[in-house]
């Protein structure tokens, strides 16, 4: 399969735009809160390298580069080039910074339509993708601030299955249109939550760079047998596909090639 000739996904976007914001305040507000109290240079768990600082500077600046481009109706990759947010040279300051970068994404989302069109670095260039791309943001850097304080609490469970979705079609997916995607019929993976009900089949495709680099990628293989299958709660899988620690177990079975196939392109990071 050459890339660009793709089924639909099976679930795409399974919550209302107006649910996504609502989250989306939620888990930032929560993610302000842990922080706030956070010494300044707890290392993060989940972030190699990163302190509890690093960690709220880095969701308030990408809060504030998205809402730039949706509030400003940006639409062509030159125009988003200089957008960039300088840290406080005072730690102190964060709360404050992150406290007006939410509000201006927030408020840039909640007066775009999401079918307006806007620039983004997937294939869907609309402001619908930023509702549910920093919505999903949000969720699971709330877990990183709420890992670095010991305060873990319960991901919602239909948000989690929609960022599984998002991880499988767009973080790890849509093989990119200037190369070429080869599915990989003997290396198809479904994935399946035991809660939501949902699943998804997905081959280990091989996707080559105009440059001739080859590397994984995943693409949705509907009607394919399963050569592998990978099973637990949503908010398992969605921790366990974004490399968080999980708090149920994560089944899996099928081929050893798949799985290990399936694991390579995890370990080697998001495209």
């Amino acid at each position: 399969m050459s890339a660009g000739v793709r089924t639909l996904p099976s679930m795409a976007r399974q919550l209302a735009f107006p649910v996504y914001l609502d989250h989306l305040a939620a888990d930032s507000a929560r993610f302000s809160e842990v922080l706030r109290r956070t010494p300044h240079e707890t290392p993060v768990p989940t972030c190699p390298d990163w302190t509890a600082a690093d960690l709220f500077f880095h969701l308030a600046e990408v809060q504030n580069f998205w809402a730039r481009i949706v509030g400003r109706r940006l639409t062509r990759p030159e125009q988003v080039d200089g957008l960039t947010t300088v840290r406080p040279d005072d730690d102190r300051d964060l709360p404050g910074l992150f406290a007006e970068c939410t509000q201006s994404l927030q408020e840039a989302l909640r007066a775009t339509p999401p079918d307006t069109v806007a620039w983004t670095w997937a294939p869907e260039q609309t402001a619908g993708f930023s509702y549910r791309r920093q919505t999903q943001e949000a969720l699971i850097h709330r877990l990183d601030a709420e890992l670095t304080a010991g305060e873990r609490t319960p991901l919602d469970a239909r948000l989690a299955a929609d960022g599984v979705d998002e991880m499988l079609s767009v973080m790890y997916g849509e093989p990119p249109t200037d190369g070429i995607f080869v599915a990989a019929t003997d290396h198809v993976v479904r994935f399946a939550t035991i809660d939501t009900g949902d699943t998804w089949t997905v081959t280990v495709g091989t996707y080559t760079d105009p440059a001739g680099k080859a590397g994984l990628c995943l693409d949705w293989l509907p009607g394919a047998t399963p050569t592998a299958e990978v099973r637990g709660a949503a908010a398992d899988l969605d921790c366990w596909l974004w490399r968080r620690p999980t708090l149920g177990d994560i089944d899996q079975s099928g081929s050893p090639a798949t799985l290990a196939r399936l694991a390579e392109m995890l370990s080697n990071g998001l495209n």
